[in-house]
């Protein structure tokens, strides 16, 4: 009997579930697809002290319930009741959590866990919703080109099997195109496959480009709740329009001169570009065929002027460059050696032909110039290689010539000093002249030395003087020649006629003595003669005669005149 009454209770407990359960608020589950899903039981708390059983059902899609298992406390398999799809894929792990395998899109629905006990009844619906990753994007259809300002088909982005639907965005240079429709409109639509549920999503751009555009990247980006964005591979396109403007480009871009090869280069603007135009050289038309380059060989001055290019349908399409080929003919008077003599004139001429005005540099033997040289009055420090450097548009020219000044030797000066040990006399003898003029000396020496710069020489000889003696130098060169003499002591005797000389001091000495001496005796020869013209103006004053006789004015005028001696 008892046995039967728990059964009883039991049976009745579960039909008062059926009629009388409560639900709680719905949860949510997300899971993805194909993946096992795990519908949880009242978040796990689902085991009260008097459980019976536990029951999962679900709802379908027209309202329906339907079964999938029922676990009873005391055992540890559960029955299962489902008979459709369900049947081989629910099962119930110890939590009571409710595991479904292999999920789709027909998974998306409420299951409801029954918690049923001898105290409660209580249900808790879980509504799945099942997600799906899109493939990759992709844009098909690409056009092959591009109109300039003409709306053209430029693609279609793609992207399948999703749950949800996808966000597709076009991208121009990582930037958002937003429809506005005019120059981009943008197409989307779905489509469900009827088997899985999944959607695919098509995007269409209606684009116009401008000239901009060939430098443009375009890409397709796919947006998904279930991660990160999906972006294709930049694609560029082509863009058509027509020739609107022709260039001339003259290479090199720098100077050009005589003799440089000189490159034409038309270029126009559309695309794709022309591949023919009309060159039109000094007056004449080549056409040229495939290229767009002209070759001038070899260019003269004669060369320099305007030049066209054209395009061959239309020859109001063209454009022009100037063309100045510079040039520098170089003439410098005099030229190569020059020989000239000492103290005459050189006047040097510079004749030029050039292209616009150079630059001029004037060297001597490479030291730069400050203007160009003249020479009224040669000396022998103007011989030397002179050059003028003349440059003009990468052009250089240069013209030396080599200046040699002659002149018959002199000589300046002709000095002796004792050699450092004080044993010998150094003689030197300075002269100029040129070409180089040789020495010769009247008496031999222990060392004789030259050196010879810009027509100045100087000659030097080291003699033992023993007797006294007169050395000259002699000095020729092939236009003459110059001597000099110079007495030269020997070194004892010199000693000796030192001592015998007053010293500076004695010689000063003597020399004021001398000059006051003199002094004092202009002053009494000046007093005397004062008093004797004093006595006679005072005689002629008083008119009177002299006293005396004439014997004694004669001996008072001798005295007189000898005074005045």
């Amino acid at each position: 009997m008892g046995m039967m009454h728990l059964a009883v209770r039991v049976l009745a407990a579960f039909f008062a579930a059926e009629m009388f359960a409560q639900a709680s608020d719905t949860k949510k589950v997300i899971s993805q697809y194909g993946e096992n899903i795990t519908v949880p039981c009242n978040g796990g708390d689902n085991k009260p002290a008097d459980l019976i059983f536990t029951k999962w059902k679900y709802t379908r899609s027209d309202g329906t319930s339907g079964d999938l298992l029922v676990k009873q406390a005391q055992k540890d398999e559960a029955k299962i009741s489902a008979t459709d799809s369900y049947k081989d894929r629910v099962n119930i792990t110890s939590d009571s959590s409710l595991v479904i395998t292999r999920a789709t899109l027909s998974d998306q629905i409420t299951f409801t866990c029954m918690v049923v006990s001898f105290s409660n009844l209580n249900e808790y619906p879980v509504e799945v919703e099942v997600r799906k990753r899109p493939s990759a994007p992709e844009i098909k259809n690409k056009a092959s080109q591009l109109e300039n300002g003409k709306p053209t088909p430029l693609g279609e982005c793609v992207s399948t099997d999703a749950n949800p639907p996808v966000e597709i965005i076009w991208l121009k240079n990582n930037q958002t195109l937003v429809d506005n429709g005019n120059t981009v409109v943008i197409t989307t639509t779905e489509t469900k496959d009827s088997v899985t549920g999944l959607s695919s999503s098509k995007s269409r751009l209606l684009y116009a480009a401008g000239k901009e555009d060939m430098t443009s990247k375009f890409a397709c980006l796919v947006r998904h709740v279930t991660g990160p964005d999906q972006v294709t591979a930049p694609v560029a396109f082509s863009i058509y329009y027509p020739t609107e403007k022709v260039s001339l480009q003259v290479m090199p871009a720098g100077p050009v001169k005589e003799g440089d090869n000189v490159t034409l280069k038309c270029q126009a603007d559309g695309n794709p570009p022309p591949t023919n135009f009309n060159f039109h050289i000094k007056g004449k038309k080549v056409t040229v065929t495939g290229s767009n380059v002209h070759v001038l060989s070899g260019v003269t001055r004669d060369d320099s002027g305007e030049y066209k290019c054209s395009l061959p349908n239309n020859d109001k399409m063209e454009a022009t460059a100037m063309i100045t080929v510079n040039y520098l003919d170089l003439s410098v008077s005099p030229s190569g050696r020059v020989l000239k003599k000492l103290g005459e004139l050189l006047e040097v001429k510079v004749d030029k032909n050039v292209s616009s005005e150079p630059t001029v540099i004037w060297t001597k033997e490479g030291t730069r110039l400050e203007k160009q040289p003249n020479f009224t009055i040669l000396t022998y420090s103007h011989a030397g290689v002179y050059t003028c450097e003349m440059s003009v548009g990468g052009i250089k020219r240069s013209s030396s010539f080599q200046l040699i000044v002659e002149g018959a030797p002199k000589i300046n000066s002709l000095t002796k000093k004792r050699s450092t040990d004080g044993k010998n006399k150094v003689l030197t003898c300075e002269a100029e002249g040129s070409p180089q003029p040789d020495v010769q000396w009247s008496v031999n020496g222990t060392d004789s030395k030259s050196t010879y710069n810009n027509g100045k020489a100087i000659f030097t000889l080291t003699v033992e003087p023993r007797l006294n003696q007169t050395v000259a130098c002699h000095v020729v060169n092939s236009l003459g020649s110059d001597s000099r003499t110079i007495s030269v002591l020997p070194l004892i005797d010199e000693t000796q006629a030192k001592q015998d000389q007053p010293d500076d001091d004695d010689k000063a000495k003597l020399i004021v003595g001398i000059v006051v001496g003199l002094i004092v005796v202009a002053i009494l020869v000046g007093i005397i003669y004062w008093l004797y013209m004093k006595r006679r103006q005072g005689t002629w004053k008083t008119g009177e005669k002299e006293m005396g006789t004439s014997e004694e004015s004669k001996k008072l005028e001798e005295n007189s005149h000898r005074q005045e001696v």
